[in-house]
């Protein structure tokens, strides 16, 4: 049995997914999205370190798989999810929880088979493997999930 935290990284929402792989069986434990719009970016780094800490605690992962930094136009965006991410691997070294880092055309290719994979494409193999009723909302934490489930063969 493993289980997985998946995170998909960003400074005002970090969409987190947890599963549990068991004999190829993956079993959905949680997920969804922390949020810290509003409040100064200093503070925003804060907030994501409590919520970090507080789901390392809630799903005791085996593994953080995490979405590696990816960006093709802003900078600044870019430097700020960088920081987030930051705070985020801090919280799982201290935590003593092994990280497994994926690139967006790693998680694709693992979930569908294609590293080109669209949105909705990967949506509807998350809901598919994890046996949901209808694809996770939002759009981070199904990303998250599909994180986690590529980041739990790893």
């Amino acid at each position: 049995m493993k289980r997985i935290l998946g995170i998909d990284p960003g400074y005002g929402r970090v969409g987190f997914g947890a599963v549990e792989i068991h004999r190829g069986t993956i079993v959905p434990l949680g997920f969804g999205v922390v949020t810290s719009k509003g409040a100064k970016f200093e503070d925003r780094l804060c907030q994501i370190a409590d919520d970090m800490r507080a789901l390392l605690k809630e799903f005791k992962p085996d593994v953080m798989a995490i979405e590696k930094l990816f960006f093709k136009y802003n900078a600044t965006t870019g430097m700020k999810v960088a920081e987030a991410r930051g705070v985020i691997l801090l919280c799982a070294a201290q935590a003593g929880v092994r990280v497994v880092e994926l690139a967006p055309a790693q998680v694709k290719k693992g979930l569908t088979g294609d590293g080109k994979a669209d949105k909705r494409g990967m949506q509807m193999m998350v809901k598919t493997l994890l046996c949901l009723p209808r694809a996770p909302r939002p759009d981070d934490a199904a990303d998250a999930l599909a994180i986690a489930i590529v980041g739990g063969g790893m």
